[in-house]
């Protein structure tokens, strides 16, 4: 099945959209990649629903990507006497090491990388903002706060720290069970939620060992701080745009992403835009003409995927949301604005040969109005590099390795294809021409660009460029 959209669709799934039935619907809908929330999943259900979407991806042929999101480091305040109190603006409130029950006036705060990291000033922002307190003053075992804004506070209710850099790692006890569980279960991509620094990818990676690429979700200000050394550790981003849109002003929100998508796609790693895409499509089965201009927003800034989180995964309408997201990108990729903006946004290739090639694919590809750029990739890394470029004319990206082709499954503008290894030069060129035939690239007389690596089966070592015409004898 061929896409007629370069931009991928993430889909989160969730009692709405878990059976086997329901998840070859939303990828005949349009969904490539499927997310797994593990803040929701345990890890009995979590290998249920691997084994579902593999099940698919057989039935279908088609490389399918399964990305888990961890849970990374809830912060939350604890319980009061009464369930819930009132506030007032202007009021002293504060947070601290006492389990009693909270009253008017105080709560405990079960994290004392917290109570000893708030400094005088700070800002508390508790329930996505609904409350903001401001910290006068902090001795390690209390914050006393001065109510900003909001009206009132209940149990349990989450806590988060614009201001504040905490000295605790992205992965808890229970992201580095869910992390153990998931590479078990060989999982494409691992998200990591609350990265602030690029030291928080680094535990991650190692236990990873390469079983998994590890996506980093940007979604307090200490990460956008840091953004260029994240994306240097990163497989790719997610501009996770529900928590940012808390810690930071909204108004600075739809910047921000479009920085962190220009920068993602300048060091060639994918970067996908999520949060509250098609929300309304939980309960109507048509969104608002405000979100369909974010999807084509987003469409338009070149990202590589766009994500549906409660509308696939809890909401009424999770094909209809799918197809809706289909439809928006397929329509913005052919208006007439779009191959311009996407061409203006190019960076300049990095000096190697992988790139040096990826380059002159594109600029022949486009010069010569051929059908296809096809690519021959172990590790993945030639893809990606294909993909930095956005050419105009499809990638077909083949792979002996079933778990490449399935990571790539995320990545603009490419068509995976598992495929055995060619034997020799020849022997690749006819095999590639073969393939865009098949998977509907080509039709005979139409010309392809092939790039590889000779010798062949040498990871990174692209460096060969060869027209040739599908169909019929190679040139």
């Amino acid at each position: 099945m061929r896409r007629n959209r370069k931009v991928k669709i993430l889909a989160t799934i969730g009692p709405a959209s878990s059976s086997e039935e329901m998840l070859k619907k939303l990828f005949e809908a349009g969904a490539d990649v499927f997310r797994i929330n593990m803040s929701h999943t345990d890890h009995e259900l979590m290998r249920t629903l691997v084994g579902r979407i593999r099940a698919v991806e057989a039935a279908v042929g088609r490389p399918i990507g399964i990305l888990a999101d961890l849970q990374g480091p809830k912060l939350r305040v604890g319980k009061f006497a009464n369930v819930k109190e009132a506030l007032t603006v202007g009021q002293t409130f504060t947070l601290d090491d006492n389990p009693e029950p909270g009253t008017s006036s105080r709560v405990y705060l079960p994290h004392p990388e917290i109570l000893s990291s708030v400094e005088a000033g700070h800002r508390l922002l508790i329930d996505d903002g609904k409350l903001e307190l401001k910290a006068l003053k902090s001795d390690g075992k209390s914050i006393t706060c001065t109510v900003v804004a909001g009206t009132g506070i209940s149990d349990k209710k989450g806590v988060s720290l614009p201001d504040t850099d905490l000295p605790v790692g992205a992965l808890t006890e229970k992201d580095r069970a869910d992390l153990d569980a998931v590479l078990a279960a060989s999982v494409d991509w691992v998200a990591l939620s609350f990265v602030q620094r690029p030291e928080d990818l680094a535990e991650a990676r190692k236990i990873a060992r390469g079983r998994a690429l590890i996506m980093a979700k940007i979604e307090k200000p200490q990460a956008v701080a840091r953004l260029p050394e994240i994306i240097e550790l990163s497989d790719a981003l997610m501009v996770a745009r529900g928590d940012l849109g808390v810690e930071m002003p909204l108004e600075a929100v739809p910047g921000i992403q479009k920085q962190i998508t220009r920068a993602a796609r300048r060091a060639g790693k994918p970067v996908v835009i999520a949060t509250q895409m098609l929300e309304s499509m939980i309960t109507a089965p048509v969104p608002t003409r405000a979100e369909v201009s974010d999807v084509s927003i987003a469409v338009f800034e070149g990202a590589d995927a766009i994500m549906l989180s409660a509308e696939s995964a809890a909401g009424a309408y999770p094909v209809e949301a799918v197809a809706m997201m289909d439809r928006i990108a397929t329509k913005v990729e052919t208006d007439p604005t779009y191959a311009g903006i996407i061409n203006a946004q190019r960076s300049e290739p990095e000096a190697t040969g992988a790139d040096a090639i990826s380059l002159a694919a594109r600029e022949i590809a486009e010069t010569l109005k051929l059908s296809a750029i096809i690519t021959y990739t172990a590790s993945g890394t030639t893809g990606l590099r294909a993909a930095r470029e956005r050419p105009q004319v499809p990638i077909v990206a083949l792979s002996p390795i079933v778990n490449t082709a399935r990571r790539l499954s995320l990545l603009w503008g490419t068509h995976c294809v598992v495929s055995e290894d060619a034997i020799d030069l020849d022997d690749m060129v006819d095999r590639a021409c073969r393939i865009a035939l098949d998977e509907g690239f080509g039709k005979p007389g139409d010309r392809v660009i092939i790039t590889a690596g000779v010798p062949l089966r040498t990871p990174g070592s692209t460096n060969m460029l060869r027209i040739a015409y599908v169909g019929s004898e190679t040139h």
